[in-house]
Parts: C-alpha cells; sequence; structure tokens
C-alpha cells in the first residue's frame, strides 16, 4: 500500500514578509521557530501562558485548540494561540509588535568598557597577560644525514623546550600536513598552541614568524540571551562584540521548561543544533565585519549556567530537574569545538568555565572571578537576578553558594503584561507629587508591556504609596486606578486611549512579584544565617545580570529583595559572565583560579534546606515580617 504523502503547507508571518514551508498539523509556533521567528511561549508550548498569541488571516486554515485563555474580542478579531493551532492550509500570520525579540538591553555596550578594563587589570595585576591559546615562534634546524629526528620529533623537542611542556598532542591532519610544511618554511613556523589540562593541543601551523595575528571568542550562552566577544589574543582587546536572544526560547521561557520539552518530544538534538547555530551566528557577524578568516579563531570559551552546557554539548541534562539534582558534569575537559558543530577553526579549543551545581553553574563562579570576591578580606555578596536568583557570600576565606528559583517573574514571565527588556518596555516608573503616572519606556516607544525594572519600580511604588499593603493585597482605602478586571483587581498603568491598549498590573501579578523577590532574599538570609553573617558584617553587594544592571537599588531594599545597607556599596557589575570568560580565555592563571573557585565553593541546596522554606514565608511581606531588617523602610506607608 502506497502511503499518502502529507500536505505541505505555507505559513506567511506579517509584517516581516517572512515564509516557511511545513508539514500540514504543525503548530503555528513550530512554523515560526522553523523560519526563525521568536513568538513569546512562556510555557514552552504547553498552552497555559497565553502568551504567543497571534491573529490569522483564516480561521478555517488551522485546528484551534484551547481558547480559555482568550478573550470574546480577541476571538472575533482571529487571535490564536500559536502553540495550540496547527496549520491545515496555506495562512498568513500576523504578529504583534510586542512579540518581536529585540536586542535592545542586551548589555554589550556598556559592558565593553567594563570587560576592557577588566582586561587592563588582567595584564597588569592579578592575572599575568597569558592566554589559553597562543601562538609559540619556532626555528628549528633542519635534518641533516648527522640528524635523523623525524619531523614531528623535532617539532615536540622545540616545543618542550619553548613552552615547558610535558605533554603535546596533534591531530592527523596536522601530521599529515607537516613535512611539506617545515620543509617549505625552512624548519621555521608558528605554532598555534591551546592548554588541555596539562597537555599542549597543537591548533594550527604556519610558515614563518605569523605571530601577530590570533583570535578567540568568549560568549555567554545564557538562558535568556547570547552574548559574544571577538578577543584579539596579541593584546587582550575585544575588537567586537555581537548579542542575540537564545533561540531556545520557543522551548520554553526557562531551562527547566527547555528541559521538560526535549524529554517529551525527544529533542535534545534539535536544541542543541539551535543553541550552536545562535553561536555561529555571532561568531560569523563578528569575522565578517573585521574581515576575519573563521580559521584565525583558534579558541572559544563559554560561559553559562549548568543546563546551557549541558544543552551546548548535549550532555545528559534530565538529571538537572529531578533528585538528586545531579549534573553529568561540572568540570568540562577542553574539546574539539568541531565536535560541537561550533565553526571557527577545524582543530579549534572549546572550554567552558566549570560549575559548582545543577543550579550553580560556570556564569555564577566567572562573576565571582570577575568581582574578585575571592580576593577581599571583608564579605561580599554577589547576586545575579536572571532566569534564577544565584547568590554568592563570602571572602577570601571561604565561599558558600545558593541558588533559588527567583528570577523568571522579573523577566514577565507569570505577569500578564510581562516582558522582557525591548522597545516599548516600561523600564522606570514612579507617581509624581501630585499622585499623576510618570513612567519611562526603553526606546521612547509607546509601551507594550513593563520588563523586569519596571516590574519592581511598580511594586515599591504601589506600596510606598499604600494602594498595597505589606502583604501585597489592595488596600481597601480605595484609588482611582483600581478596578476590577477579567483577573479580579487591578491597577491601571496605562489607559486604553488612542489605539493604545491598556496595560495593568494584577493582584495575581503582585503575588507572582513578591513570591519572586522572597525567594531571593531568602537565599541571601540562609546564606547569611549559616555562615553568623549580618548585614552590618558585609562590605559589598554586587548586582550582575541584565536586570540588576538596571533596577532601582532603593526601590529593591523598600520591597525586601535585598538587604538594608548603604546604597554606596551596592555595585551594579553588568554581565559578570563574559568577564569572565574573557579574563579566564587572556590567563591561564585565572583558568586555574576558577577551577579553585568552583572546587571550593559550598553549595546549599535550597530544595532540602530546612531553614528555607522558613526565610521565605517570613519575606512573602513587604518588606519582610521583621521590620527590623529594613530600618531605612519604617517611613514608607503600610
Amino acid at each position: 500500500m502506497v502511503q499518502k504523502n502529507i500536505k505541505n503547507c505555507i505559513v506567511r508571518f506579517e509584517p516581516l514578509g517572512r515564509k516557511v514551508k511545513v508539514p500540514r498539523g504543525t503548530t503555528l509556533l513550530e512554523a515560526a521557530n522553523k523560519a526563525g521567528i521568536y513568538i513569546n511561549s512562556i510555557c514552552g508550548g504547553d498552552g497555559n501562558c497565553g502568551k504567543c498569541k497571534v491573529a490569522v488571516n483564516s480561521l478555517e486554515k488551522i485546528q484551534c485548540g484551547q481558547t480559555s485563555l482568550l478573550t470574546r474580542d480577541e476571538i472575533d478579531k482571529k487571535t490564536v494561540l500559536a502553540c495550540q493551532s496547527k496549520v491545515l492550509d496555506d495562512v498568513t500570520v500576523i504578529v504583534q509588535d510586542s512579540q518581536f525579540a529585540q536586542a535592545s538591553q542586551i548589555l554589550i555596550s556598556d559592558d565593553s568598557q567594563k570587560i576592557n578594563r577588566i582586561s587592563c587589570e588582567t595584564q597588569e595585576g592579578l592575572f599575568e597577560f597569558d592566554p589559553i591559546v597562543k601562538k609559540i615562534y619556532i626555528e628549528m634546524s633542519p635534518p641533516t644525514v648527522h640528524d635523523h629526528t623525524a619531523d614531528k620529533e623535532r617539532l615536540f623537542m622545540a616545543l618542550r623546550e619553548q613552552a615547558g611542556a610535558t605533554e603535546i598532542r596533534a591531530g592527523l591532519e596536522i601530521l599529515q600536513n607537516l613535512s611539506g610544511l617545515l620543509q617549505s618554511s625552512g624548519y621555521k613556523v608558528a605554532v598555534t598552541t591551546g592548554k588541555s589540562g596539562d597537555a599542549l593541543e597543537i591548533i594550527s601551523i604556519e610558515s614563518g614568524n605569523n605571530c601577530n595575528t590570533g583570535y578567540a571568542a568568549a560568549v555567554d550562552v545564557g538562558t535568556t540571551t547570547v552574548v559574544a566577544y571577538l578577543v584579539d589574543l596579541t593584546d587582550g582587546s575585544t575588537i567586537d562584540t555581537e548579542a542575540a536572544y537564545n533561540s531556545q526560547i520557543s522551548f520554553g521561557e526557562d531551562y527547566i521548561r527547555r528541559i521538560i520539552y526535549a524529554e517529551e518530544n525527544n529533542a535534545f538534538d534539535r536544541l542543541q543544533s539551535v543553541i550552536v547555530n545562535d553561536i555561529n551566528q555571532l561568531i560569523s557577524a563578528m569575522a565578517s565585519r573585521k574581515n576575519i578568516d573563521i580559521d584565525n579563531i583558534s579558541a572559544i570559551l563559554c560561559s553559562g549556567n549548568t543546563a546551557m552546557m549541558h544543552f551546548l554539548l548535549k550532555l545528559d541534562a534530565r538529571r538537572i530537574r529531578r533528585e538528586p539534582y545531579v549534573p553529568s558534569a561540572n568540570f568540562i575537559p577542553p574539546i574539539k569545538a568541531s565536535e560541537t558543530g561550533v565553526r571557527i577553526n577545524k582543530n579549534g579549543l572549546l572550554y567552558c568555565i566549570p560549575g559548582v551545581a545543577a543550579y550553580v553553574g560556570g556564569d555564577i563562579v566567572a562573576g565571582v572571578l570577575a568581582t574578585k570576591i575571592f580576593t577581599k578580606e571583608g564579605i561580599s555578596l554577589f547576586v545575579d537576578i536572571g532566569t534564577n536568583g544565584e547568590v554568592v557570600l563570602g571572602n577570601r576565606d571561604w565561599l558558600v553558594c545558593a541558588s533559588s528559583s527567583a528570577g523568571p517573574a522579573f523577566e514577565g514571565s507569570g505577569v500578564k503584561h510581562g516582558m522582557r527588556a525591548a522597545d516599548g518596555a516600561i523600564e522606570k516608573f514612579a507617581f509624581g507629587n501630585d499622585g499623576s503616572i510618570e513612567f519611562k519606556t526603553i526606546g521612547r516607544k509607546p509601551p507594550i508591556g513593563i520588563c523586569g525594572s519596571g516590574l519592581l519600580d511598580i511594586l515599591a511604588e504601589l506600596f510606598a504609596h499604600g494602594i498595597i499593603d505589606r502583604t501585597g493585597r489592595f488596600s481597601h482605602g480605595g484609588n482611582e486606578l483600581v478596578s476590577h478586571g477579567d483577573e479580579g483587581l487591578q491597577f491601571q498603568i496605562v489607559s486604553p486611549n488612542a489605539g493604545q491598549k491598556e496595560i495593568v498590573i494584577t493582584q495575581a501579578d503582585i503575588n507572582n512579584l513578591i513570591r519572586s523577590k522572597a525567594g531571593v532574599f531568602a537565599a541571601i538570609k540562609v546564606l547569611m544565617a549559616s555562615t553568623q553573617v549580618e548585614t552590618k558584617n558585609l562590605d559589598a553587594i554586587y548586582l550582575a545580570g541584565g536586570f540588576g544592571n538596571y533596577l532601582d537599588v532603593k526601590k529593591a531594599v523598600t520591597i525586601g529583595m535585598l538587604p538594608d545597607m548603604p546604597f554606596e556599596k551596592i555595585h551594579f557589575v553588568g554581565n559578570t559572565s563574559i568577564a569572565g570568560a574573557k579574563t579566564v580565555l587572556l590567563s591561564r592563571k585565572a583558568q586555574k583560579q576558577a577551577e579553585q573557585i568552583a572546587g571550593s565553593m559550598t553549595y546549599f541546596d535550597l530544595m532540602t534546606h530546612r531553614e528555607y522554606m522558613e526565610e521565605f514565608m517570613r519575606a512573602k511581606f513587604l518588606p519582610h515580617t521583621d521590620l527590623a531588617l529594613f530600618p531605612s523602610g519604617r517611613d514608607v506607608k503600610k
């Protein structure tokens, strides 16, 4: 019996003018992903977040799934959930502006200056300039009738003498081309080598003294964004930067949902290919702009959380979300980048900053390295609020760390009009002296949603002005902007005038935000209590990541997310994941230090820690049940 061919359908995406051919029965979300179009889908396609709303030109050309998350007006306008709508025929999809991924707030330019400063410190201060990949010029005596040393042994002997290496490795292709290259160059060559444990790996060999060029990439493989730097290995300078949203977002907003998606759909290969493609596009774009041949990029240094490193290398990530929460590897040896599909020199090496545990990865180790907490006599607190809330406490003598599932709400997850930082997102919010609303959007564009820093501002301002009480509930005193909506009480941020959609924050949103801030502060409190550290003992707090870089410190203290301490002791440090990655790339001593940090840091598993839930419940008030912890907020209305 001849099987009938499955009909292919054309899906057009407007206003982008993009189209893709997919098999009949493909969801609109999958079609968008295949077309390289980002559509917000926090739940990873489960149909329970309602974020992937799009409009279609004909409802008859799709098979609609559940509609409980759609209003009657949306249904009348042919709005559907992309993850629950299957293609039956050629169809046109209209994607709202708010769905488009924009990299306007991905930290690049500001961090470039910070990274270059770290570069100088690396060369002149704590870590000497000693890249883990470098070119070595070697002049050898040619063989004679009195010296029959083989070419490979002759080269290795010279390398041992100049580089002090006891073990040297070279691939078959290197050996196949070696004799001809040595003869044509008069036995004068530049050898690019990479450190692989105690061994030297030969990456390439060039004729003559060509040691004035050499490049590598430092990459922050984040859950939400991927940021790359192109680094000149001759002087340590960053010569170009590039960033993009992580395309895995289509499979889930956080990495736990992505693991679930991959398990249920046997899609670990797909998740790896997506992130590798993102990295390749970033590197290719930078190399093209600088007219650099990809073959001249000899290494890539990756930093990221444990799950993202597992996705990148296609390690088994399933146990990261299951007891006993054990990753496949924390310390990953250098590997050939080509084994992962990352396109640099075909013999180029891929390095990963080591992690600590399933929920504290190399990005946090990189942050400790970049901020130099491990060198300080005083006690420092490092906080990275992203998809999770990772916290490190300590000094040069000890370091403890923990991770709280706290960040998603401040990245727009679980918030009705929440979104990532992109053009049109409300990033600053305050009440004027006359009680009027004042806000600022990214890019000065019309408001389409609220990003993390804006959500924090709104929560703090509503509390400070008595519109919500210490439990986060709307007060009974009344406010003309508080009303009953589809989901209960809500506060109107933007009114629906002149074509502008209404933007509100609901009681459910506030509850989610309070849970998120409570998770962060509870993690901090557990670490401080376990080490008998009080707020007065803290010398500094370092806030890392995109969200941390834009939040208002005073308001973060007002709601009880951060300890109440002098604001001058709280420092924004930007993307320390890539800062640490570049530091390691430029110093073998820094590489060893990163390994030492990862190996010596004490990890607190909050999921099994008996005091964490108690601290979490105490922190679910504004700012806290214990007001003595927040003396600066005593004048806030209750």
